[in-house]
């Protein structure tokens, strides 16, 4: 193992415990650096906990990068009860958890440049979050509507089984969503899966849902943000992609989409990137620069 490969293996890190306005227990990890050029922090993607980041985290850790993970109120370590007793909605994700870790880095890391790494409902949650203004810039990933009818071929394939049969027999009988056993998406609570699941089923996915709140919400965020899409993502299509960027009416959002022979890979997909296997192509050559620049640019 390489000396490098090492750093990222025993990467120095702090547990934090968060409490929201709203009694959500958050579990938090901080990857500090000394004299950090920015603060990350990385908002994953449903079902996938932060333990998955860690690695990733470990590598901008090592390039000079302060990074802060995060599990969502009843996912991961911020899971305190069982799933059938966890009330939360997504959109209590951005309003309470997203809110929260947005405050506690500003706290914490007072005067440093201060951007968010979304990874598919980590980049959604962007326009619900009241807080989104204090980042100084925002990179989704792999993120888009997730309107069913748009998805990508092998996702749209299965989409209806989904949220017309499986969602609402295993909410009935389990009282949670046990995507584990089911080998969709992970498990999560009731009323994650019920709000999603409206949101899917909709042309205009949460905004459309939600009602004209939300679409204000996501008109109002002005962070400079960027967007990066891969050709061969299984769930999200290019309209997925560009459907959701574009109810962020307030912003600039520059979007590169990556086919991934063009990076030296064979594929990539929705939950690849985040793996130690693309760190001397994709991390090293896309999200490192990506990052630094923005940096630079505070």
């Amino acid at each position: 193992m390489s000396a490098h490969q090492t750093a990222l293996a025993v990467a120095p890190m702090e547990d934090v415990q968060l409490t929201t306005p709203g009694g959500h227990r958050l579990s938090v990890r901080v990857f500090s650096a000394d004299k950090p050029r920015s603060v990350v922090i990385i908002a994953g993607a449903m079902g996938v906990s932060q333990r998955s980041y860690a690695r990733f985290a470990g590598f901008l850790q090592v390039q000079g990068f302060t990074v802060i993970t995060f599990d969502y109120y009843g996912s991961g370590d911020s899971l305190h009860s069982h799933l059938r007793d966890c009330p939360v909605q997504v959109t209590e994700w951005g309003s309470e958890d997203c809110s929260a870790v947005i405050r506690y880095a500003r706290e914490r890391f007072a005067g440093e440049h201060l951007q968010w790494l979304g990874h598919s409902v980590g980049g959604q949650l962007l326009g619900m979050t009241p807080e989104v203004n204090q980042l100084d810039h925002a990179t989704t990933i792999a993120c888009g509507s997730g309107y069913w009818w748009q998805n990508s071929p092998p996702t749209k394939r299965v989409a209806w089984l989904l949220w017309y049969l499986v969602a609402p027999a295993s909410l009935r009988l389990c009282g949670y969503f046990p995507g584990k056993r089911l080998n969709m998406v992970g498990d999560l609570p009731p009323n994650v899966m019920r709000q999603w699941r409206r949101w899917c089923l909709h042309p205009e996915y949460a905004v459309g849902a939600e009602g004209e709140a939300v679409r204000a919400q996501f008109a109002s965020v002005q962070v400079p943000m960027s967007a990066i899409a891969f050709t061969d993502d299984e769930m999200m299509s290019e309209t997925n992609t560009l459907s959701l960027h574009g109810f962020y009416t307030g912003t600039q959002v520059n979007l590169q989409r990556i086919h991934p022979a063009d990076i030296g890979e064979t594929k990539i997909g929705h939950l690849g990137w985040f793996r130690e296997q693309y760190r001397d192509t994709l991390w090293q050559g896309t999200l490192l620069p990506l990052l630094r620049d923005q940096a630079q640019a505070k």
